[in-house]
């Protein structure tokens, strides 16, 4: 089974309050058409690269692909509410290197600011346990009124962060994970095409 857990990139994709809101323009000049885009490097299922809080930390295309290509387990955290806490996760961090939390945001169209995020304390049982990469089905892996610590957490300890992920389908399990980012140069940020396999299963 292959699970694409991008959400559509258009005009009524779930945007952060203070993000670029994407634009499309088709122009058509008679022989072929173009569409001329306005998005930002956090718009729909993105990537946050460490330069996005880290001064000095890898852009979107420095970060390693064995960080993105590979095992990815899908926790079921639907049951937290709007804080996942260090319980929430307990004794699901060993044997992977990436989580991907399947929230009660999951499936939903609208931005609503009580999506739920982590914890400080999670993000740091996250990063003792070494996992390297962490998505959410959530607009952001921080609460709407946080003050970028659990991102700084993340990032300066080289955790990737995929963020707006479509979970809805997905049971809990281990899959492998494909993650894909623009090659945008020195950009902290990216659009990301995200799908899950069965394990045994090419992507």
């Amino acid at each position: 089974m292959i699970y694409d857990i991008t959400r559509d990139l258009s005009e009524e994709t779930i945007v952060y309050p203070g993000d670029v809101r994407p634009g499309f323009h088709e122009i058509d000049n008679g022989q072929y058409r173009v569409t001329e885009m306005t998005l930002g490097s956090h718009t729909g299922t993105h990537i946050d690269a460490p330069s996005h809080y880290i001064r000095g930390g890898l852009t979107v295309d420095e970060i390693p692909f064995d960080l993105l290509i590979g095992p990815a387990r899908v926790l079921d955290c639907s049951d937290a509410g709007g804080v996942i806490e260090p319980d929430h996760i307990a004794g699901c961090l060993g044997g992977t290197r990436t989580i991907l939390i399947k929230t009660l945001f999951s499936g939903r169209r609208e931005f609503d600011p009580g999506y739920p995020s982590l914890s400080l304390d999670a993000a740091e049982a996250i990063v003792d346990a070494g996992i390297t990469c962490i998505g959410t089905d959530a607009p952001s892996i921080e609460p709407f009124n946080g003050d970028g610590s659990i991102h700084r957490l993340l990032l300066g300890s080289g955790v990737i962060i995929l963020e707006l992920l479509d979970l809805s389908a997905v049971p809990p399990d281990d899959y492998l994970m494909t993650a894909l980012p623009m090659r945008l140069k020195g950009a902290d940020g990216s659009p990301v095409r995200v799908i899950l396999s069965d394990i045994g299963e090419e992507p």
